[in-house]
């Protein structure tokens, strides 16, 4: 395996790394992949009694979150630990976090102390409710923020009962707000020379992500429901089962709906009054879905693929994650991005979604072993051979 060339373009940006679980580690792995320094700094083994929340070290989610990083081990919970830290402060551009908003401020590694260390500093914080409110020292976990943030409401189907999504769309919507956060303040620091705090949360990464749902309330006072597979306002649009199987369809407009009635081979629907508009088909949404179900259960999935792609309408197969990464198209994308880990051999991790044409995202390294870098860390922060050895004996890295 041919291991890539680093990504150019956060080169020279050093961040400090506290995060664990997802909502953090999804924010930094933004910016090692595009090649940043990232240093995981991560409680010597034995302090942190959650330190196995992503599973174990050479586990798959674990691979997937923080590979491209450096390990430094570092007792936070120690003077001398503190200490060590805004040292490496002093140098940093950028430390991310994802404690509860009282652990940072126990710590002494709150804005303000990092701010006296370095004016350049950016903070970056996750939270699950916010830094400051009734719920802020809340513990935060997805599935929470989803609830909370409405997005079980709107999932599954019709008199289902509040269902959450199937991936964790809290946790990793805070990571990437909270990068795109950091990007802001960064192009801003040029202007400025100063740092500041950045910080999001769960419950407002969610909530956000509801959009078009949460405008409907915002602005028109309706609160939306269950649409299950189907659109909201769009039809017909959703899931249709075929001989062999299940499909995508999208018919979005007017025009789609004449080439979608051609492909099922049913002119007639085009002349039926009560799906002559898209406001007619939605409101007789159910006779349409009737008719529709004995039309798509005449013939298998992959020739209805082929019919409607002939016509122009939007359609897709709808995976198990294996299809997925058997897909030519995705492939093609090469999401899929290989890297080499001493002790799991070849691996693949799931690559940045994002594109550029001069400095691509790259997958170089595997996860690290806690504190491999610890020396090459605190060297480069001007500790001397002697002094590592005594923090190490003192337990402190």
């Amino acid at each position: 395996m041919t291991t890539p060339d680093p990504s150019r373009a956060l080169e020279g940006l050093v961040v400090l790394d506290l995060t664990r679980v997802r909502a953090g580690p999804t924010c930094c792995r933004v910016l090692a992949d595009f090649g940043a320094d990232v240093i995981k700094v991560e409680a010597p083994p034995g302090v942190d009694p959650n330190e196995f929340m992503s599973g174990p070290r050479h586990g798959y989610d674990m691979q997937n979150l923080h590979r491209n990083k450096r390990s430094l081990t570092l007792n936070l919970k120690r003077p001398e630990g503190r200490d060590v830290f805004l040292r490496l402060v002093e140098t940093a551009d950028v430390v991310v976090e994802n404690f509860r908003p009282d652990v940072k401020d126990r710590l002494g590694i709150d804005y303000e102390s990092l701010r006296q260390v370095n004016k350049r500093i950016i903070l970056a914080s996750i939270s699950g409710f916010g830094q400051t409110g009734p719920y802020r020292d809340r513990a935060g976990f997805d599935q929470i923020a989803q609830g909370m943030g409405g997005l079980m409401w709107v999932t599954g189907l019709p008199g289902q009962g509040p269902v959450r999504a199937g991936v964790a769309v809290a946790d990793s919507a805070a990571g990437l707000y909270a990068a795109t956060g950091i990007l802001v303040a960064l192009q801003e620091r040029e202007r400025s020379g100063e740092g500041q705090w950045v910080h999001t949360s769960l419950l407002q990464a969610q909530i956000a992500l509801c959009d078009f749902q949460a405008a409907l309330y915002l602005v028109d006072g309706e609160v939306p429901g269950q649409a299950g597979n189907e659109h909201p306002y769009s039809t017909p649009m959703g899931v249709v089962a075929t001989a062999d199987g299940f499909i995508n369809i999208g018919v979005g407009g007017e025009g789609h709906w004449a080439n979608f009635c051609r492909a099922i081979e049913r002119p007639d629907l085009l002349e039926d009054p009560q799906f002559a508009t898209q406001a007619d088909r939605f409101r007789n949404r159910p006779k349409l879905r009737e008719i529709l179900a004995e039309v798509f259960r005449q013939r298998g999935s992959a020739e209805w693929l082929e019919r409607l792609e002939r016509e122009r309408v939007p359609a897709g197969p709808i995976y198990h994650m294996d299809e997925v990464f058997a897909d030519p198209q995705v492939q093609h994308l090469g999401i899929a991005a290989p890297v080499r880990h001493p002790a799991r051999g070849d691996i693949r991790v799931v690559g940045q979604p994002v594109q550029l044409s001069r400095t691509p995202a790259a997958v170089v390294s595997a996860v690290p072993d806690p504190g491999e870098h610890t020396d090459e860390v605190l060297a480069r922060a001007g500790y001397g051979a002697g002094d590592i050895e005594r923090l190490r004996r003192a337990g402190v890295v």
